[in-house]
């Protein structure tokens, strides 16, 4: 790592040294804020995010909906393609970034624009560091975080770091490269990780309907989309292998009757394929638990997720402490069946096509607990059943350690860029 020549303390503890010819100079003498107001809200809606920056909403103004709109979206923000959009509310987050396009947004967002011939991506990447993010977050008003705000005063009154103009483009361009670069090779292993993903369902499907043995005899199941299987097997209703179809309610008073610890209440977003996430679990006191006695949770039921985006995520509850679910969560609790079968049949590609075929709701993914018991899967012995719960396991060994390998290696290198970009827009490392 080559590094500049002489250093020199910036006055800023929070920044450290930078490069002796670099300047420490306040935010407002760089930016200016835009405030342009929009006549009638027909321009592209703008979004910013942490992770995408700044990009177009879906529920762009379309022409047939100027009343509607002009009602909602007059008024909004100008924003010109290079000013700097930051999420008033989630600034400390990393939420802010320039803009590629014109089009408008919410006044809860700030607009700045730079007054000379800086370099935008300098800044893009300076502001966006855990250094700069964490400035943000001490000079936000506000108590808790989720109140947090950062003002336009408090933003101008924030020092920035700022090399000669020649170095900021020389940084962004060697920034731009790097990145992209890393962000090239995460998507491959991102890829990787969904082909495994993929080849893992592959296996789990073809074990469900045709059995281990590739030389039985197969015979017409009698329902297309399931197809052929094993001439032994039987395809049955859901509801002949389960004691228990049914989900949770929300406790009474809602998330106010939640605890720091008791007994889980299990959502959907606790309830994973490999898993189950009980870092962010609720809690409830034992009394609400035995309250709610009809959807307490036993050991080898199967959860599966009925609403929203996650519907059709199970696992088998394989714990020996006691836990409780909500609506959004369903119970399948097994009946003459190998549990871990019944997982494998509802997470195999047969299982998810029925839970999204058969959804109901309206506007909202939902699944009816009727629809689910009538749900046809195709079941062999009891014994075969055993060995292809082995089977499965095995599988699912080897390649839950493939993807996590592939997934170490993804924060590896996104660790490793958040500290390149660190070290070269603070002047630790020196690029040419």
């Amino acid at each position: 790592m080559q590094r500049y020549e002489k250093y020199k303390d910036s006055g800023m503890d929070w920044i450290g040294e930078i490069p002796e010819h670099w300047e420490i100079r306040r935010i407002k003498t760089l930016f200016k804020e835009i405030n342009e107001r929009s006549f009638d809200g027909l321009e592209d809606l703008l979004s910013v995010s942490q992770y995408t920056g700044v990009t177009r909403k879906n529920d762009k103004v379309e022409e047939g909906d100027l009343l509607t709109n002009a009602s909602t979206l007059e008024g909004y923000k100008i924003v010109r393609k290079g000013d700097l959009v930051s999420n008033i509310m989630l600034a400390w987050n990393g939420s802010l970034g320039f803009s590629p396009y014109n089009g408008i947004t919410s006044p809860a967002y700030s607009i700045y624009r730079l007054k000379d011939s800086g370099e935008k991506q300098f800044f893009h990447y300076l502001f966006r560091t855990e250094k700069y993010k964490a400035e943000f977050k001490r000079q936000s008003s506000g108590v808790i975080e989720s109140r947090l705000r950062l003002y336009s005063d408090d933003f101008f009154g924030i020092f920035s770091i700022v090399p000669p103009s020649e170095e900021q483009q020389t940084i962004a361009i060697f920034l731009d490269d790097k990145t992209s670069k890393i962000d090239q090779t995460i998507a491959i292993k991102e890829k990787e990780i969904e082909l495994l993903k993929e080849r893992r369902q592959i296996i789990i499907q073809k074990a469900v309907t045709k059995g281990l043995d590739d030389t039985v005899k197969l015979k017409d199941s009698g329902v297309d989309w399931i197809g052929e299987i094993p001439e032994h097997w039987e395809v049955r209703k859901l509801k002949f292998h389960t004691r228990k179809i049914g989900s949770g309610i929300t406790p009474s008073g809602g998330a106010t009757t939640y605890l720091d610890k008791g007994i889980p209440l299990l959502r959907s977003q606790n309830v994973y394929f490999d898993r189950f996430e009980f870092e962010n679990v609720a809690y409830i006191s034992e009394k609400t638990h035995n309250e709610m006695s009809n959807s307490k949770v036993k050991k080898n039921d199967i959860l599966l997720n009925i609403t929203g985006g996650s519907i059709g995520r199970c696992n088998i509850f394989k714990y020996d402490f006691e836990a409780n679910v909500n609506q959004h969560v369903c119970i399948v609790r097994p009946k003459n069946i190998n549990p871990n079968y019944l997982n494998s049949l509802l997470r195999s590609s047969l299982g998810q096509f029925q839970v999204f075929y058969q959804q109901q709701g309206g506007g909202r993914e939902g699944l009816n607990f009727q629809n689910l018991k009538n749900f046809y899967f195709p079941i062999s012995p009891l014994a075969e059943q055993a060995k292809i719960v082995s089977y499965l396991e095995k599988v699912e060994e080897k390649i839950a350690k493939a993807i996590s390998i592939k997934q170490q290696e993804i924060e590896k290198l996104k660790e490793y860029k958040m500290v390149l970009i660190d070290n070269v827009v603070t002047g630790k490392m020196k690029v040419s």
